[in-house]
C-alpha cells in the first residue's frame, strides 16, 4: 500500500520539512492552487516562515469524464492563461467528440475561475522577481500545475518551484521540463486518485479558502 498523508495539512508541514533551503527568504513566498492547494500551502507556508496566497485555477475535464484533463485554466494578475494537452485534445477529436464540446468546457470553466477569483481574488502578493513555491495536494496528470506555473511565470516570477506531497511519473516529468525544480514527496509506480494517499480528504470549499486567508491575515 502506498504511502498516506493525514491530511493537507500535515503533508504541507511535511512538504516544508523537505525544503530547509527556502525557510524565511525574504524573496521566497508560497502560492496554494485553489482549492485543494491551499491547506497544503498554509502548512507549508506555516512551517517555513514564508507569507503564501492562493491561485485560483480549474482543470478542463473531457465531456462525460471529468477528471480527466485535456488542459487546465490559471488566474493571475487579472489575467487568465490556458493550456492545452494539444496531442491529446487531437486524440479526443479523432475520437469524435467536437470541437465545440471542448469550447463548451472551456467557457463553462472559466466562468467558474471568475467567480472563485471574486470570492478570493488572488495572488495579492507581489511575484515579480520572487522565488514562488507553487503547491497543490497531488499531481495526477499535470495540467493544473502546468497552467500555474505558465501563470506564475507571466507574472514576472524570477524562480518557480514546484512542491508536491504526491505525484504521478507522468506530471512529475511533465512538470520538470516546465519548473525550476520540482519536488514530491511521493511518486508511487501506480498512481492511483490523489485522496487515495489521504486518511483525510474531504472537499475544501469557497469558505475554507476565505477562512484561511482570513486567519492567514489576522
Amino acid at each position: 500500500m502506498g504511502m498516506r498523508f493525514t491530511d493537507r495539512e500535515q503533508a504541507g508541514r511535511l512538504l516544508a520539512a523537505a525544503l530547509p533551503q527556502f525557510r524565511g527568504r525574504p524573496d521566497a513566498v508560497v502560492l496554494g492552487l485553489a482549492r485543494g492547494g491551499v491547506t497544503v500551502a498554509a502548512g507549508a507556508a506555516a512551517a517555513l516562515q514564508l507569507p503564501w496566497d492562493v491561485l485560483p485555477v480549474r482543470k478542463l475535464g473531457i465531456p462525460g469524464h471529468r477528471e480527466t484533463a485535456f488542459g487546465a485554466l490559471a488566474a493571475v494578475n487579472g489575467r487568465v492563461v490556458r493550456v492545452l494537452n494539444r496531442p491529446f485534445v487531437d486524440e479526443l477529436l479523432e475520437l469524435g467528440i467536437p470541437q465545440s464540446a471542448l469550447d463548451e468546457v472551456v467557457r463553462f470553466e472559466q466562468a467558474e475561475l471568475e467567480r472563485r477569483s471574486g470570492v478570493y481574488p488572488g495572488p495579492r502578493l507581489p511575484l515579480a522577481a520572487k522565488t514562488v513555491i507553487v503547491t497543490d495536494d497531488g499531481m495526477a496528470t499535470g495540467a493544473t500545475m502546468r497552467a500555474a506555473v505558465e501563470a506564475v511565470r507571466a507574472a514576472g516570477a524570477a524562480t518557480v518551484v514546484v512542491a508536491v506531497p504526491v505525484a504521478s511519473l507522468e506530471a512529475q516529468a511533465s512538470l520538470q521540463q516546465l519548473a525550476d525544480a520540482v519536488f514530491s514527496l511521493f511518486i508511487p509506480g501506480q498512481f492511483r486518485a490523489v485522496g487515495s494517499y489521504y486518511r483525510a480528504f474531504r472537499q475544501v470549499r469557497d469558505d475554507d479558502v476565505v477562512r484561511l486567508l482570513g486567519a492567514r491575515a489576522g
